[in-house]
C-alpha cells in the first residue's frame, strides 16, 4: 500500500489536520478552532494529539505515513525547523517547533511558511501544474508568497524569502503594519486592513447601503461582510474592494519586475471578493507594466483553493 502524508495546516483561526495521497488527493480531515491564545507548546502538543486521532481513526499506525508536513503562519528558518516570529499566534518567538513535534513520532517531520506549502501545491496539483517557475501571491488575514524557481521552493538565506507583504507600497499611507512600517502591502490591503479602509471611507463622505446594526463595531469588518456589500451594489464596499485591488496589482507589477515568472497565482481568503477585484488587479498590473511585458504571463486564481494549505504542507514531505 502506498504510503500516506499527513499534513497540518496551522492558522491564527483554523487548525487543519489531514491525510493526503501523493495525488494530492485527501482521504480524511481533522478541523478545529479551539487552538487560538494558547501558548506554543501547547499547540504542539495539541497537533500531536490529533495526528494520533486521525490515523487511529482511519485504522492506520505511524510506518503507514511517509512523515508529517507543517505550514506554519509566519518567519520559519526552515534549515533548523525553528518559528522565528509570528503576529497571528501567542508565543513561537526563536521556538523549536519542529523538534519539539518531531519527538512524539517516530516518522519525519517537515515545517515551512504556509505561503510556502500553498505555492508547492500548485506547483504539483493546482494552477502551477506545467510551469517550472511560479510566484503564488496569498490574500487573506495577512500577505505572503511563496517562490517556485526551477521546480523547488526558494526560501532565501534565512528562510523567510517571499514576505511581499512587507514590501512598500504607500510611503505615505498611514496604515501601519504588523511589522511597524508604514504602506506595507499587508498593511493597506489584507483582511486586517478592512475595519480601517471601511472608517475612513465612511468619514470621508461614502454612503454605504448595508443596515448596520446599532451595536456595530468597525472590528466586524471582514471580508465576508465586504462581499455581501459589493454583490448589493453598496458604493461603499465597491470602493475598499477597488483600493485594495489597486495595492495587490502595485505588489503583482514588483513581483513580475522582480522575478518576469510565467505564472503568477493569487490565492488567499481575500480572492473570494469576487470578479471585480480580480479583474482589477490585472487592470492595475497592465496599466504599469504597460510595454514592459515581452513574453506572455498568466495571472491566474488558486485552483487549490482553501485545501492549499493543508495538501501543501503534506506536499512537502515529497520536495
Amino acid at each position: 500500500m502506498e504510503k500516506l502524508l499527513c499534513g497540518v495546516d496551522l492558522g491564527g483561526t483554523k487548525l487543519s489536520v489531514g491525510l493526503v495521497q501523493s495525488s494530492g488527493k485527501i482521504l480524511d480531515r481533522i478541523v478545529v478552532y479551539d487552538h487560538v491564545g494558547k501558548e506554543d507548546e501547547v499547540i504542539v502538543n495539541y497537533i500531536t494529539q490529533l495526528v494520533r486521532k486521525i490515523i487511529l481513526a482511519n485504522g492506520l499506525e505511524e510506518s503507514d505515513l511517509t512523515g508529517i508536513g507543517v505550514g506554519f503562519p509566519g518567519h520559519v528558518r526552515y534549515r533548523d525547523g525553528y518559528t522565528i516570529t509570528t503576529s497571528n499566534l501567542k508565543g513561537f518567538k526563536n521556538f523549536p517547533f519542529r523538534d519539539i513535534l518531531a519527538k512524539n513520532f517516530t516518522i519525519p517531520v517537515r515545517l515551512d511558511n504556509d505561503a510556502n506549502a500553498q505555492a508547492y501545491c500548485e506547483l504539483r496539483y493546482g494552477a502551477g501544474r506545467g510551469y517550472d517557475d511560479l510566484i503564488f501571491l496569498t490574500i487573506s488575514t495577512g500577505i505572503g508568497a511563496g517562490i517556485i524557481l526551477g521546480r523547488k521552493l526558494y526560501r532565501g538565506n534565512t528562510g523567510t524569502a517571499g514576505e511581499f507583504g512587507h514590501t512598500i507600497v504607500d510611503p505615505g499611507s498611514d496604515l501601519v503594519c504588523t511589522c511597524g512600517n508604514k504602506g506595507c502591502l499587508m498593511g493597506c490591503a489584507c483582511g486586517l486592513a478592512l475595519p480601517h479602509h471601511f472608517r475612513k471611507k465612511l468619514e470621508s463622505g461614502i454612503k454605504t447601503t448595508l443596515q448596520l446594526p446599532a451595536d456595530f463595531s468597525y472590528d466586524k469588518v471582514d471580508g465576508q461582510l465586504i462581499s455581501r456589500g459589493v454583490a448589493a451594489g453598496d458604493p461603499l464596499c465597491t470602493a475598499i474592494v477597488m483600493e485594495c485591488a489597486d495595492y495587490i496589482g502595485i505588489g503583482v507589477y514588483n513581483i513580475f519586475q522582480v522575478f518576469n515568472p510565467p505564472v503568477i497565482i493569487l490565492g488567499g481568503g481575500l480572492c473570494n471578493l469576487g470578479e471585480m477585484y480580480m479583474t482589477r488587479i490585472k487592470e492595475k498590473f497592465y496599466e504599469l507594466a504597460r510595454d514592459m511585458i515581452f513574453d506572455p504571463i498568466a495571472i491566474v486564481e488558486s485552483e487549490a483553493g482553501s485545501d492549499a494549505g493543508l495538501i501543501g504542507a503534506a506536499a512537502l514531505l515529497l520536495e
